[in-house]
């Protein structure tokens, strides 16, 4: 059955559209931290939908919020007053950190930066970005034009003038020697002298954690110093909280404020896991920047009213069942058992990472050479044992990405940990 359907995806379907394993997987229903496939089998879930099953597959309080909207209307757009849609705004507005903040809801996280690119164009009338080496934002046309990532970038056409930042890679490139102090004012540097290089930008756009990237970042505090000198100039800070929002590191509420000592972002972007599954993404932003466009502007799809229904009870169940706090604590158990499984082996160059949002960073053993094969043998092995993980890296890296849902227990922690040893000392 999953041979005839894999047939029938190759003739109808892009060949760009990539498929994990030799003999990919259909899954047919999760629950929990758990999901199967259309044979029986049985996996654990480290991947959540690429950071999307935020809480739990099946959550019951998600699906019967769905379920009941669903019984009385599933959408009418926003050119209609929308219950569902304001109460979830006035939720993420209130965590939001951001002082007078406006939220747009979309359908995508790529729609959200598409979005938040066009309010900060708009608002500074200058089509230039700045963004991050190693960076993904979407796959949008204006979001591919800015991702910093040559695997995820397939035109070098763009509607954007945009300059790359050193930065968001700690252990690679030519500041990896210094300390975390040096670092920052090196990477400092290089940004105020690419400011005086070129017209004034419009806004610096980073993940706090980059995630396709490899799940790498920064030392604390980098976006912080970098505000400091985009202030001055009167320059915005996007931050894209696609995969790091809603308390997944662990250690904060959003990425940004391991940075936030400068103050906030001027636009947050969001999506994935607030919809556990569901399609939501969104922007938040200071009311004169939400509000600067002076031309009409609606969205179809995105805030409809089955979906807002599924984020607000998501949005409560994190909230109430403190997710964060979890991820934070099981998540640090997960990294310590990985990175002493990773000291006995002799491909893993690096585990990294914040709560539940791990790299492990596989190379050639002997020198800092991409193993793409092994990240890939790995991917088969785990597979195989019965847990499900992601791929990721950029500039001739290659990363496995772990990130279960924001519920894992410590018991599945430790069979996923269990299984991924024996998936990295097979290579």
């Amino acid at each position: 059955m999953t041979k005839d359907l894999y047939a029938r995806h190759r003739s109808v379907l892009p060949d760009w559209l990539a498929l994990y394993y030799e003999d990919p997987l259909e899954i047919t229903h999760g629950e929990g931290r758990h999901v199967w496939d259309s044979a029986g089998n049985k996996y654990l879930d480290f991947f959540g939908g690429i950071l999307t099953t935020m809480t739990a597959h099946a959550l019951p309080e998600v699906t019967k919020a769905v379920s009941e909207q669903a019984g009385r209307i599933i959408h009418s757009s926003t050119l209609y007053l929308n219950r569902p849609m304001v109460e979830l705004a006035e939720r993420i507005a209130h965590v939001s950190g951001i002082p007078d903040a406006r939220v747009f809801f979309t359908t995508s996280g790529t729609e959200a930066n598409d979005t938040a690119l066009l309010l900060a164009t708009a608002h500074r009338r200058s089509n230039t970005i700045l963004a991050m080496r190693n960076s993904y934002h979407g796959r949008s046309f204006s979001s591919v034009g800015i991702t910093g990532n040559r695997s995820w970038s397939p035109t070098s056409l763009s509607p954007l003038q945009t300059l790359y930042v050193h930065g968001g890679v700690r252990t690679r490139g030519p500041y990896a020697h210094l300390d975390d102090r040096d670092f920052i004012d090196a990477c400092v540097a290089d940004l105020k002298d690419i400011l005086g290089h070129t017209r004034p930008p419009a806004a610096l756009i980073a993940e706090p954690v980059q995630g396709v990237g490899g799940f790498t970042s920064p030392p604390d505090g980098l976006y912080a110093a970098f505000r400091e000198v985009l202030h001055e100039r009167g320059i915005l800070w996007i931050a894209d909280e696609v995969q790091t929002g809603w308390g997944r590191t662990g250690d904060h509420f959003w990425g940004w404020q391991a940075h936030g000592r400068s103050g906030p972002p001027d636009i947050v972007t969001f999506a994935k896991g607030i919809g556990n599954g569901m399609s939501v993404g969104g922007v938040i932003a200071r009311a004169e920047i939400m509000n600067c466009l002076d031309a009409n502007s609606i969205s179809t799809f995105g805030g409809t009213q089955v979906t807002m229904a599924a984020g607000l009870a998501n949005l409560n169940y994190l909230l109430e069942h403190d997710l964060q706090g979890n991820a934070r604590r099981v998540g640090g158990l997960l990294i310590e058992r990985l990175r002493a499984v990773a000291a006995q082996v002799p491909h893993v160059r690096e585990v990294r990472g914040r709560g539940l949002m791990i790299g492990v960073e596989l190379t050639r053993p002997g020198n800092d050479e991409a193993a793409p094969e092994a990240a890939s043998a790995v991917l088969e092995e785990a597979r195989a044992g019965g847990l499900l993980v992601g791929k990721g890296g950029g500039h001739s890296t290659s990363v496995l990405r772990i990130a279960p849902p924001m519920s894992l227990t410590v018991a599945e922690a430790e069979e996923g940990a269990a299984i991924l040893e024996r998936a990295l000392r097979s290579i």
